[in-house]
């Protein structure tokens, strides 16, 4: 598909810039090719003569004086370079587009909209989830009207109330682990002035959701701001959820909160490699290993919470694992991390019953990797990336079912041989 108009850069504008922008003391174009998902732009290959990051700043205020606020310039690898640069680091060449092209469009009324009814609706499926969590605490009056068939006779509504009252608080910790979690991404945007969009909530009954979609709203500066901004979410609502966890487990074993407690089922405790392990530790075997255990909410809240994290810090597309990913690693370490990624949720091994629908979720909605930044080049140092790796560790292990051999010998759940 070939764009007419001005969404294309006008081959004046790119005379212009390749007399008056580059040469021997900055950058020695050689040649020029297609740039953009639409080939809108045009990329300039050639040999760098400095180091990249002073050139690169030298560009961006030279293109600004030449052509005002009409262009974007992006620094990023040269495409299929055989070697690297001889100053170190791989080879670089610069990308230009229209502003209009480059830039993120603004929030439309649809948008808004839609992002509301989700919230709406994540709302709902948090409330689900806490009123599943409760409903052995169902009046029996209730109960009777939904499972004998031969009632007649409406039970008295206001039964319900205690009931409801007594689900909402899982609910709220739960809207309050995502909504923690989109506030870790603004602020960590905010001083880097990267402005974001809207949360788009995704809700989902088993987790109370399956987080957000949150999209840049205007270009990257670099690498760093990327993990940055990605990891700040999941990093602050793990917090958040591994808080809950803890003192839910520690109130677990609080005879003074009894009344507060409810039944799941064992089983549910081999849902996850790491949150089992920790469990055991705080509940014992004798707990554990039986058919149902009595648990505070705030142990449902953090366990959900603490789910949903690894989920999207999954090193996959468009999540904040994915962009991750792509700003330590390379486009080329996202490739491959998706594909391994994609073959682990196929295979139901991380993730265990959910590994399906998340994994469709995110072919839907989240598969694309996210768009190059200005400076695209700049390495993130070791640190950061000894953090990612760091996290991509505790999200498997967290993802990661007991397998029941583990799970018997450990006394986390009750395995049944058939």
């Amino acid at each position: 598909m070939e764009l007419l108009g001005p969404e294309r850069v006008d081959p004046a504008d790119v005379k212009v810039i390749k007399d008056k922008l580059f040469g021997y003391s900055t950058f020695w174009v050689t040649r020029e090719e297609p740039f953009g998902d639409l080939e809108e732009g045009v990329l300039f290959l050639g040999n760098l003569r400095g180091k990249r990051e002073d050139v690169y700043a030298k560009l961006q205020r030279q293109l600004a004086e030449i052509m005002g606020n009409k262009y974007n310039l992006f620094m990023v690898e040269e495409p299929n370079s055989e070697g690297e640069d001889p100053r170190g680091g791989p080879r670089v060449s610069f990308g230009m587009l229209r502003k209009e092209v480059s830039e993120p469009g603004q929030t439309t009324l649809w948008q808004y909209v839609i992002a509301f009814l989700l919230f709406l609706l994540t709302i709902g499926s948090s409330v689900e989830l806490g009123i599943a969590s409760q409903i052995n605490r169902l009046p029996p009056e209730v109960v009777k009207y939904f499972t004998d068939p031969n009632a007649v006779d409406p039970p008295d509504m206001q039964l319900l109330v205690p009931f409801v009252d007594s689900a909402l608080p899982l609910a709220y910790g739960v809207l309050g682990i995502q909504i923690f979690h989109e506030v870790g991404h603004f602020l960590a945007a905010f001083p880097r002035k990267v402005k974001l969009s809207i949360p788009y909530f995704i809700p989902n009954i088993t987790l109370g959701n399956f987080g957000a979609i949150t999209q840049f709203k205007s270009i990257l500066p670099d690498r760093k701001a990327k993990v940055d901004i990605s990891l700040a979410g999941p990093f602050a609502g793990a917090a958040l959820s591994l808080s809950m966890f803890t003192v839910g487990l520690l109130l677990s074993t609080n005879p003074s909160v009894a009344g507060d407690l409810v039944q799941v089922p064992s089983i549910l405790f081999q849902g996850s490699l790491l949150l089992g392990f920790i469990s055991r530790g705080f509940l014992g075997y004798t707990t554990l290993h039986a058919a149902t255990v009595p648990i505070h909410p705030l142990v449902i809240a953090g366990w959900c919470g603490l789910t949903t994290s690894a989920f999207n810090l999954l090193p996959i597309g468009c999540l904040d694992g994915g962009r991750a990913m792509q700003g330590a690693f390379g486009k080329g370490a996202l490739i491959a991390s998706g594909l391994a990624t994609y073959t682990l949720l196929g295979l139901g091994l991380l993730g265990g019953p959910l590994s399906l629908p998340w994994g469709l979720y995110v072919l839907i909605c989240q598969r694309d990797p996210e768009k190059p930044c200005l400076n695209d080049v700049t390495e993130v140092g070791i640190w950061r990336k000894a953090v990612f790796v760091s996290a991509l560790v505790l999200v498997v292990m967290t993802l990661l079912p007991v397998w029941d051999e583990l799970a018997e010998e450990f006394g986390i759940g009750l395995v049944t041989s058939l």
